[in-house]
């Protein structure tokens, strides 16, 4: 993989990175594993274990390291996604946490290695962009009630009904 990018997220796993890349592949359904890296011998992994996964993931180019148990993955750090539709919300909510995850507020999951997702319609950012200040205000208390975005009922908050 050419670095096409200036910043590129490196995301420090305990374990798993094949397992993890291969799960936002197949829940993104759009990328693709560019290179993988492999501890040698004298290392601080298992020689021949997987060390690096570079990887695209809708378009964007990733690292994930199997760096083990010295830093641990948190809210600190997510990836948000601006999801089209409601049922974009739904399908990557159902699917990321998948296999061992957990649903959160204010439409964040956490994946089974504990990375933070946050599942965000991208109509949301237009609203909180809104010169109205009711209106913003009346959107963030809305999601802040909710796990799951519910982009019809941030519709409703946003327009006072």
């Amino acid at each position: 993989m050419k670095i096409q990018q200036k910043l590129t997220p490196f995301i420090w796993y305990e374990k798993g990175v094949e397992d993890a890349v291969a799960h936002y592949l197949k829940v993104f359904g759009d990328g693709q594993v560019t290179h993988t890296q492999r501890w040698g011998e004298n290392s601080p992994g298992a020689a021949g274990s997987v060390m690096v996964v570079q990887f695209e993931l809708l378009g964007q180019q990733m690292t994930a390291f199997n760096g083990g148990p010295h830093f641990k993955l948190s809210e600190a750090f997510s990836l948000m996604v601006a999801c089209e539709d409601q049922a974009e919300v739904d399908h990557l909510w159902e699917r990321l946490p998948a296999g061992g995850g957990r649903e959160k507020a204010c439409g964040w999951v956490e994946d089974a290695w504990g990375l933070s997702w946050q599942i965000i319609p991208k109509a949301w950012f237009d609203m909180i962009r809104d010169p109205d200040a009711a209106r913003v205000q009346r959107v963030f208390q809305a999601i802040w009630q909710m796990q799951k975005i519910d982009l019809a009922a941030l519709q409703l908050a946003y327009d006072g009904a």
